[in-house]
């Protein structure tokens, strides 16, 4: 990591809402805890299915329960229409723990978010549906964020370069003086190696040792198991 950095930007899926834990996996996860028997290659079809049609199909102004109450219906027509067992309201009960998972970590990071935001400037970079801003409006995490990027009102998906400009630019930020925080290695590290910026990798521990053991024994880049330990390794 560099010796001085002026802007921190995030990804948010699976990185503000999450200790690094994407939203395909969380679902697979409390699906399963409900009795879904189904491996999660099998269910990663139906959950794309079921969240495609909502990029560019919520309003902007959708705040994450709206959202997630959305994912969650989509994905049990989806599990019925591959001839996955339903179950009486279980979206809905699938929908509230997710929330309350993501609620929990709001609550963790929110402090440190309010601490960055004194130092650095902030901004989120997100593939999202639309709505990015209504959701942090109703996470409380706003006002924490000079930009917030979204990649259906942009019209540029990480890792393209043209979604970090879209950042970059408004905050009158340079790449070479600005850290990534993302939790997806093809989209938020490709994206900031295509920028040249530095890339901090957020990752279950489980998950970082399974890199480490692929890449034979070392990583290209900084990583942290929770996002509450950033301030700390910040320079």
């Amino acid at each position: 990591m560099r010796s001085k950095y002026e802007t921190l930007l995030f990804d948010f899926g699976g990185t503000l809402d999450a200790d690094g834990i994407a939203w395909k996996e969380r679902m697979h996860a409390l699906y399963g805890a409900e009795g879904l028997a189904m491996k999660v290659e099998a269910f990663a079809p139906a959950f794309f299915a079921a969240d495609d049609p909502l990029v560019g199909g919520l309003p902007v102004d959708a705040d994450l329960p709206a959202t997630v109450a959305s994912l969650a219906r989509n994905l049990e027509a989806e599990l019925a229409r591959r001839g996955q067992p339903t179950a009486s309201a279980r979206g809905q009960r699938v929908a509230k723990r997710f929330l309350a998972e993501a609620e929990a970590a709001f609550g963790r990071n929110r402090p440190l978010l309010e601490a960055l935001a004194r130092r650095y400037r902030l901004g989120i970079v997100s593939n999202f549906y639309g709505n990015l801003e209504a959701v942090c409006r109703g996470a409380g995490l706003a006002p924490c964020f000079a930009v917030m990027v979204d990649s259906q009102r942009v019209g540029a998906e990480k890792p393209d370069p043209a979604i970090f400009r879209a950042a970059l630019e408004p905050l009158g930020a340079r790449p070479e003086t600005t850290l990534f925080i993302g939790d997806s290695l093809k989209r938020d590290r490709e994206g900031a190696r295509r920028m040249g910026m530095d890339f901090l990798w957020i990752a279950p521990p489980e998950v970082a040792a399974a890199e480490r053991t692929a890449s034979g024994g070392a990583l290209s880049h900084r990583v942290l198991t929770q996002l509450l330990a950033l301030e700390e390794m910040l320079p």
